[in-house]
């Protein structure tokens, strides 16, 4: 059990780092929605190796599933998106909460750390990340356990990170270890392992499965709206699923179609209830919260997913971005990002009640309650050139701003469900009295 003076303790130790890394400019894109009109190309833009593969496949077998157009688009081995690296940062397609501020890493550290204390400081924990991509993220964290090694001298902590893509596995190498690292090492599941910077060993996987068990800590950041979705319409006779096509009209042009009647998604995605006329659902995002929930019910530790969602309300949110703006989703596939919107509604209800869930509440609202005014003040504090202190100030408007990022990410947690009872009332499911508040969750009180 960790009280709040212990919370209050936890944060200002941590947040007594002076040091800081460089941050880099950032540039807001514009809301984006799925494109009604063709996905042609421009008359100075040649079709792209994936778009010649899609049109092949597609005149072979037909139109796809969303899902699998955007599976492709991603994932493909040799031209998806992610494989060849993906386009993160400013000379990039989009620009992360990590990238934008280390304050962002820092708190999310702290979180881990708290729920650690909260759980007594178990003698061991992973912490597994989920598409770490630069790898910014996790070496803000590190920086965080750094800070706080005297309290963690006595845990055997290690890092996993879950990374599909060969380019930004080295980028993260390079990173979090300088580049030190083994590939292919000998009687692991993982395809690559080094030691980080400041001592602790790191581990690359290419799946959630091939994670080894144990007391873990999950973390997901804009993770969860990179995986295939299903796209459904409500029409006069019926669901039918959208499905992508070769438009026969136009050469090397792609459109999206209604399946002509229903199809096996349909029959097992929509649910009866469902009101929405358009609905998107990833079967994905449930099989792979369903392993993490059943890896926290069976090893104890807690999952931390941070994205933009809704709770079952939102219907048209597919779309693409490239050079940090808006692309049509169906334009030169693999070389834009396609995201959609979590659906946080569909996770609590794939979990079943094997763990306990908190939020999903708004970015601005998770960090403000995690303490980040307190660190920006530590910052400025140690800020002696106008030019970084103006950084910071925009690094944090664009993390709360309610109009940019503060209410467009939402944060969502997976906690044993004991966590949130009393211990002379574990056998009470009923009871709902919290054994401790849970950092980013609960209002932080200083005095």
């Amino acid at each position: 059990m960790v009280s709040l003076h212990f919370r209050r303790s936890l944060f200002a130790a941590a947040f007594g780092l002076a040091g800081r890394r460089r941050l880099p400019c950032y540039h807001a894109p514009a809301a984006a929605h799925m494109s009604s009109g063709a996905g042609g190309q421009t008359e100075t833009e040649k079709p792209t190796a994936m778009l010649r593969h899609l049109l092949l496949k597609l005149r072979a077998t037909g139109p796809v599933t969303v899902a699998e157009y955007m599976r492709e688009a991603l994932t493909n081995p040799g031209q998806g998106y992610y494989t060849r690296g993906g386009g993160i940062g400013e000379s990039g397609d989009f620009v992360t909460s990590p990238e934008i501020s280390q304050i962002f890493g820092e708190l999310i550290g702290i979180w881990y750390i708290s729920e650690w204390i909260a759980t007594g400081k178990p003698k061991a924990f992973q912490l597994v990340e989920l598409g770490p991509g630069r790898g910014t993220l996790t070496d803000d964290i590190l920086r965080v356990f750094n800070q706080l090694a005297s309290l963690l001298s006595k845990c055997d902590v290690s890092i996993h990170l879950v990374e599909v893509s060969p380019k930004l596995s080295k980028t993260q190498a390079l990173i979090l270890t300088g580049g030190k690292v083994q590939s292919n090492p000998e009687d692991n599941s993982a395809y690559m392992k080094g030691v980080s910077k400041t001592g602790i060993p790191i581990f690359w996987y290419r799946d959630i499965q091939d994670v080894p068990p144990g007391y873990s800590f999950y973390l997901a950041h804009e993770f969860f709206d990179a995986l295939p979705i299903h796209k459904f319409q409500r029409t006069e006779k019926g669901w039918r699923e959208v499905l992508v096509d070769a438009d026969p009209e136009v050469p090397d042009q792609l459109r999206f179609v209604l399946s002509p009647s229903s199809t096996p998604a349909t029959e097992n995605f929509i649910q009866p209830e469902e009101r929405r006329d358009h609905v998107e659902v990833c079967p994905e995002a449930g099989v792979i919260i369903q392993r993490l929930a059943c890896r926290i019910e069976n090893d104890g530790g807690a999952a931390l997913v941070a994205d933009y969602g809704h709770n079952g309300t939102k219907m048209d949110t597919f779309r693409g971005f490239r050079n940090h703006k808006p692309h049509d989703v169906l334009k030169a596939p693999g070389t834009a990002d396609l995201t959609a919107d979590v659906d946080f509604s569909y996770l609590r209800k794939m979990i079943q009640g094997r763990t306990a869930t908190l939020g999903p509440i708004k970015q601005r609202e998770f960090l403000k309650n995690m303490g980040i005014d307190l660190r920006l003040q530590v910052l400025l504090q140690n800020s002696h050139d106008t030019q970084t202190r103006e950084q910071l100030l925009h690094s944090y408007d664009m993390l709360m701003n309610p109009e940019k990022m503060g209410d467009c990410f939402n944060f969502f947690a997976l906690l044993p469900h004991h966590r949130l009872l009393h211990p002379d009332k574990k056998h009470k499911p009923e009871s709902k009295a919290p054994v401790s508040p849970v950092a980013g969750f609960d209002e932080l009180l200083l005095k």
